[in-house]
């Protein structure tokens, strides 16, 4: 293990790069909801569009008026049809209490709003900066080669069949995969930034899948 850094120093660096993505883009970054974000980018990339088209409050109650407008009609109302709107909708979330003339008190007026998703572009910089920050650090440490295999731990605990090893990393991708996406996050996403925040359900989803690794390795290393 002397190739590797200590472990305070792994520690201090996620610590760093945590709490810079926070306080620069005030949302928590997670590996699994990138990945599950670049796969879908379509989906994702209309959701951008369409969150650009609205980004003022005005256009879009305005927009919200003329829909409203051309669908129950600008008419008085009769018998047969409803009453149309006096004026535009407020925005969503708005105070109702804002048509009065009364002044908003402090906790009225501390409607937080929920951080957009990150730009999809971000999420996908993210993935392929794992892989070529791993590829460089295997490079520049002189410990980079292509290999087949899960290494002697791995052979000598679970498998050395080929066939065999294929399938079960695949099945347990796809588990790992579910669980993540069950659970709302990953170890990055519930690890580093929720508990970071003190999340209570991050709290929980880590103690949950680090007690679970770790009866697993024993189950692994000293049972079979």
């Amino acid at each position: 293990m002397s190739n590797y850094w200590p472990w305070w120093a792994g520690a201090a660096g996620l610590a760093l790069i945590t709490i810079n993505y926070a306080l620069t883009t005030d949302r928590s970054f997670g590996v699994s909801s990138a990945w599950d974000r670049v796969l879908h980018w379509r989906r994702e990339r209309r959701l951008e569009r369409m969150d650009e088209e609205f980004t003022d409050e005005r256009a879009l109650a305005d927009a919200l008026a003329a829909a409203t407008a051309e669908h129950f009609g600008t008419g008085p109302a009769t018998p047969d049809s409803p009453a149309a709107p006096a004026g535009p909708p407020a925005p969503y979330g708005a105070s109702q209490l804002l048509e009065t003339d009364d002044e908003p008190t402090a906790s009225e007026d501390t409607s937080i709003a929920a951080p957009s998703p990150a730009p999809l572009v971000t999420q996908a910089a993210l993935l392929v900066s794992i892989f070529v920050g791993g590829l460089i650090a295997a490079i520049t440490s002189g410990r980079f080669h292509l290999r087949f295999d899960m290494g002697p731990g791995f052979r000598n605990v679970v498998t050395a069949h080929p066939i065999t090893m294929i399938v079960l990393l695949f099945v347990g991708g796809v588990l790992v995969g579910f669980g993540t996406r069950l659970a709302g996050g990953c170890s990055s996403g519930h690890g580093l930034n929720g508990c970071g925040r003190l999340r209570p359900v991050s709290l929980v989803a880590t103690a949950v899948f680090f007690g679970t690794a770790v009866a697993v390795s024993f189950l692994l290393w000293k049972v079979i």
